[in-house]
């Protein structure tokens, strides 16, 4: 970990914060939330082994990277705004693309927005949803799963930093961390239904010291930057109208746990099973479940995913 190195590049006009390690094509990991860069350490150190030069920001709103004050500068343009501009800075005209969660969502626009910037996606978690012209995605999801359903509990800006407030910044990471519970989240009407008990024992992936790189940051810079990315769920859904009915046709290898939150709820698991997926990512290869494994599969099956990565992207 010491030899991975650190710095701030200018982008888009913000400073944004890049770990690095290694010499060759560039892998490009984004991360989702609550995480930041430290998410992908163990792809960092076994791609960086195998010949690659692995980069891997903290993304606008997270860690030491800058966040904007406005919830629209958090739209899905934006985002990918800072990402075309780091590769850019990267020297770089491709890159393989390795996303999970909230970066996977990006992932999916950066490949649709700029597909000349991306060889390869090796996609955890997060497949791409097709934009459903009718109805705004949030009210999709209340009118599914209600008020309480995370996603809509997480709109109204300061709210759900509030509640999240009661609990420690480690504890509120630990909780979404070590999560098992596969299905939609449903949170409590009061609070967001965190386990108070400090007590319950960390995962064998998660260690006391990892959580503590987690918490020095989410202490410094609070939850609001992350959850503003669910903020412009509509408004990223009204500005990619001109994209509706559009394929994705970048190289896609998916994996995801068969106990994650999103593989469990949401219809997620008929559409990649009816053969709807591979018909919006028609240069979708191969589909992974980890049996056994949840939502952060990048870190709780770390070797088993640095593996598919390598395996996928040495074929380009």
């Amino acid at each position: 970990m010491e030899q991975i190195k650190h710095r701030i590049v200018e982008v888009n006009g913000i400073k944004m914060h890049v770990a690095e390690k290694g010499e060759g094509p560039v892998v490009l990991f984004l991360h989702g939330f609550p995480e930041l860069w430290y998410s992908w350490r163990h792809q960092i150190l076994s791609l960086s082994s195998l010949g690659y030069r692995a980069v891997a920001p903290d993304l606008r709103g997270y860690g030491d990277t800058e966040a904007p004050p406005s919830i629209s500068s958090y739209n899905c343009f934006h985002i990918v705004g800072d990402l075309v501009a780091l590769i850019d800075s990267l020297g770089v005209q491709q890159v393989f693309l390795v996303a999970h969660d909230w970066g996977a969502i990006i992932g999916w626009y950066l490949c649709m927005f700029r597909p000349d910037k991306v060889k390869a996606y090796v996609c955890l978690s997060v497949p791409f949803w097709p934009r459903n012209p009718k109805v705004k995605p949030v009210d999709a999801m209340r009118a599914i799963y209600g008020d309480d359903y995370y996603i809509c509990r997480f709109q109204e800006p300061g709210k759900a930093e509030g509640e999240l407030a009661k609990n420690s910044t480690e504890q509120v990471i630990k909780n979404v961390f070590i999560s098992r519970k596969p299905g939609p989240p449903i949170l409590e009407k009061e609070g967001m239904g965190f386990n108070p008990n400090t007590s319950m024992p960390l995962p064998t992936w998660l260690s006391q010291e990892d959580l503590t790189y987690y918490a020095s940051k989410f202490e410094k810079t609070g939850f609001t930057g992350g959850l503003n990315y669910y903020r412009n769920f509509n408004l990223n859904w009204e500005l990619t109208a001109p994209w509706t009915g559009a394929q994705v046709k970048v190289p896609v290898k998916f994996i995801t746990g068969d106990l994650d939150l999103v593989y469990t709820s949401l219809g997620t698991k008929n559409y990649i099973e009816s053969g709807a997926f591979k018909k919006d990512v028609p240069n979708l290869e191969e589909v992974v479940v980890q049996e056994g494994v949840a939502h952060f599969n990048n870190q709780e099956a770390a070797e088993d995913v640095s593996n598919h990565i390598y395996d996928f992207i040495k074929k380009f």
